[in-house]
């Protein structure tokens, strides 16, 4: 499955942006669909997740909150609405997929299908 991912854009700190994932293929119930960010010089880490049937849904606790992660089954796409921006956030954010929840959730290696990637720039 291909993923695009949308929505990232400069916004001022306490401001809000929505990003975007738009899957290719018609996504299953039991999927896990995830949102990881990358500031430069460090790891990717770990923002959000959800299972796509809506049963479980997990945060990062610096986002707890702040951002949401939903999704529009009709459309294929996930969605993270992020509110009350800090400058921390700023970073390239990336949408993943696997066919399965997993305990992992929070691990990229768990996840098979990846977006190319959205700046997300929080000024001051």
């Amino acid at each position: 499955v291909q993923l695009q991912a949308s929505g990232g854009g400069l916004v001022q700190a306490g401001g809000s942006l929505r990003l975007s994932c738009a899957a290719s293929e018609r996504t299953g119930s039991n999927s896990a669909v995830a949102w990881f960010r990358q500031a430069p010089g460090k790891e990717r880490e770990f923002v959000a997740a959800m299972r796509w049937n809506g049963a479980r849904t997990v945060y990062e606790d610096s986002v707890k909150g702040r951002f949401t992660i939903s999704r529009d089954n009709a459309k294929n796409t996930a969605y993270l609405q992020m509110n009350t921006l800090k400058l921390e956030d700023t970073a390239v954010y990336y949408c993943a997929q696997r066919t399965s929840w997993t305990v992992q959730y929070a691990q990229p290696f768990e996840y098979t299908s990846w977006g190319q990637g959205t700046q997300v720039t929080v000024s001051s």
